[in-house]
This record gives structure tokens, sequence and C-alpha cells, in this order.
């Protein structure tokens, strides 16, 4: 039985069905490709839809906007243009085979020939094609590999990653999210070969092929034939004497406590919480001022015991804040979950940990009472010792978890001054 889309909601969408009617027409043909038709074939969500035509881009653009369709020329230099509807963009791209390649780009010709256009994708679960019935056109054997679980490169691995050498890592990503067992031999030799020209790529490439695997239900197996293949030492030289042992115990425990996978969290547990080290890695991959944020503030902040009290707890938020904290606790809680199963005192440890996860989420930091300028108006004169005296005062109320009032402190502030 030949497989097919057709009935799904996305694929019934009126944004869709008018895509189709619209580049289908005089002559011209278009078909979904890629993710959309892998995931429905899973069972998994389509997110976005990408389509391709025999069209070239100029035809597509002037078909659009002859019926009120915006479209952005996205990538029109390799055929490339986004269609949007109410909305929802949809990538058009027409048709291609590489003139040439060199690891990083490729000069492309357009053209109409569906196999030659399959044959130039990466993977065979990627090239997967769906025609305006739902009809699933396989070219390149995809079907027989998304049956199986298998991520493999189309035709000749080492050629497939030495036209685009990114497709090491999207070799790993898609294994994360897709694959079972052990990677495609091929590949996984194709990679370990290629790995030092991972360094011809651009930083943000890099790092959101790498976001993308580490948001995967389970990258556990990926990173380990990462490492084994000397890829990950390659892109994450941090990681290399660090290991990812944590990972096993971090997927488990986000199952247990209901976590939402955190990309930024998993990385930082396979990476030593150096802030020299942690910057650099924030500056070569060109990470967000927000994702830098959080590993400086995973890396300031002290380690959690097994025992911690929730006043100490409390303390330690006021001064490290809350992000950090956070992220010290739940790798505490992974590394400790492995070896807590069926240990009391393990048991116990993990509950404590959890209990104080569980405050550290809803914390709010409380305001210290005074300001410079009460010191002032007791006497202190302007300069140093204002900032000298509140900080002595600020450290008292932290010792007393806070209890202090601004009467109290206000009582504290002249006693010291006489």
């Amino acid at each position: 039985m030949t497989p097919s889309v057709s009935g799904q909601p996305w694929f019934e969408a009126p944004a869709l069905r008018r895509i189709f009617a619209l580049l289908n027409a005089e002559g011209g043909e278009v078909r979904v490709v890629g993710g959309a038709v892998r995931n429905a074939l899973m069972g998994r969500d389509v997110t976005e839809v990408d389509l391709a035509t025999t069209l070239r881009p100029e035809e597509v653009v002037a078909r659009a906007e002859a019926v009120g369709i915006k479209t952005v020329p996205t990538g029109i230099a390799h055929g490339t243009v986004t269609l949007v509807i109410e909305g929802e963009p949809f990538e058009v791209t027409t048709l291609r085979r590489d003139v040439s390649t060199n690891g990083r780009h490729a000069e492309v010709a357009f053209g109409t020939d569906w196999q030659v256009d399959a044959q130039r994708r990466d993977l065979t679960i990627n090239a997967l094609y769906a025609d305006a019935e739902g009809t699933v056109i396989d070219l390149v054997d995809g079907m027989k590999d998304l049956e199986r679980h298998v991520v493999r490169f189309i035709g000749e691995a080492s050629e497939r990653v030495a036209e685009d050498y990114l497709r090491i890592l999207r070799f790993f990503r898609f294994f994360a999210w897709y694959g079972e067992g052990r990677p495609d031999a091929d590949g996984l030799r194709a990679s370990a070969r290629a790995k030092d020209k991972l360094s011809t790529l651009s930083a943000e490439r890099i790092w959101s092929e790498l976001r993308k695997l580490l948001s995967a239900e389970d990258p556990t197996r990926a990173l380990l034939w990462m490492r084994q293949a000397g890829v990950l030492t390659a892109v994450l030289p941090e990681s290399e004497k660090w290991g990812i042992d944590t990972i096993p115990g971090l997927i488990a425990a986000e199952r247990a406590y209901g976590w939402n996978p955190d990309p930024l969290l998993r990385l930082a547990a396979i990476v030593p919480p150096d802030p020299e080290r942690l910057a650099a890695m924030a500056k070569r991959l060109r990470l967000s001022k927000a994702e830098a944020a959080f590993f400086q503030a995973w890396a300031a902040s002290k380690p959690i015991a097994d025992r911690l009290a929730e006043t100490a707890l409390d303390r330690q938020l006021y001064v490290e804040g809350a992000v950090g904290v956070m992220a010290r606790l739940q790798l505490s809680i992974a590394n400790l979950l492995p070896r807590a199963e069926g240990e009391a005192d393990g048991l116990e440890k993990l509950a404590h940990l959890q209990r104080l996860l569980t405050r550290a989420k809803v914390w709010t930091k409380p305001r210290f009472p005074l300001t410079g300028a009460d010191v002032v108006l007791a006497g202190v004169p302007s300069g140093p010792q204002v900032g000298a005296k509140l900080a002595m005062l600020e450290a008292h109320w932290l010792a007393g978890n806070f209890r202090e009032d601004r009467t109290a402190l206000l009582d504290r502030l002249k006693a010291s001054l006489d």
C-alpha cells in the first residue's frame, strides 16, 4: 500500500491547499518535502511545512503576488521564497542540482528533475515528498529507513559530507531524534574522518545544530557516538575531560520529575563549571547574552550539599540568584538519581533536593529594608563608609535569615555609630 499523508489536519489546512492550487496550475508542480512528510509518517507533530517546486523562484513570486500572497526572498539565490499566508510561513524552493560545493556553500542550478533534487539532499528520511493528493513519493529508499529508524546519508556518505560539513552534526542530530540502535556505519565513518573540517563552519551553524540535538527527547546515544567519533571534542573541546556521564541521570530525572528538556542544562552537564572556559565557549559559539549569562550564573553558584537547610538555600538564592542555584540543584539530582535507586539514604537525599528545587522555583528575592540614604541620615558621611556600613548591615540581615525589619536594622546602625 502506497503511504499517504492525506487527511491529516496540517495537510488539509486551507493555506497549504491554496499553495497547491496556485503552483500546480499551468504546467507547474509542487510537493511537500522533508520534515513535514517524515514527521507525519512517524506520527509526530508537523510544526513547519516546506515545499519543492518545478517553477523558478521568480515565477513563484509572480504567481503569489498576483493573488495577494506576501512573498519574502529568504534565499532566492538558492531558489527559496517564503510565502506568508495569514501569518504562517511556507518555504518554497525550486528543484536544484549542485554545480559545485566546497564543504560550506554550494553553487546550484535550477531544474525540473525530482530524482536529481532528491539525490542532492542529505539524509534519506529528509528526501520524502508528498504530492497534492497526499501520496508519498520516495526516490531514495527513505521509507525503508524510516520504518527501521535508520539515519543514513543518500548515496556515498563521504561525498554528502564533503558537500557540506554541517551534515556531520545533522547526521548525529537526526540520529538523536529519529535513530535507534547503532548509527549507520558509513555515516559514522565519514563523520569521523571529516571531523576536523567542522572548524571551517560558522559558529552560528554549529550552535544551532548542537542546540537542536540537545533538545531531543534522549540525546544520550548520539552524544556517546559523537564522542566515539571525535566529533564532540571537535565542536565542544570543553567536554573532552569532563565527560557525558551525567546525561543519562539528567534524562531519567526529566522523566521522573516532569522537567522540560533544556538544551542549556544538558550542555552544562557535559562541560566544567569554569567561568573562564565557559566565557570562551560562549564567545566561540556566539551564544546569546541570555545563554552566556546562564552559564556564568551556574558556574558562579556553589555546589549544593545533600543536606542543605532550607534557610541556607534561601541565603544562597539571595546571594547567587535563582538561575544558577536551580541549575546546580537539578544537576545534583541528576548525579544522585542513578546511585540512589534502592538505597534509603540516597532516596532521602533525593527527596530533600527535590524539595529544595521546588522551593527555589517559587522563591522571591526579599528586598533589603535600608538604603544608602538611611545610612547618611544616621550620620555617616557620604563616601565609601556608607557602602561599608550598608554591606555590614545586609550581612547581619542575611545571616539572620531576613528576619530583622527596618526598625531593628536602624537600631543596629545607630548602635554601631555610638
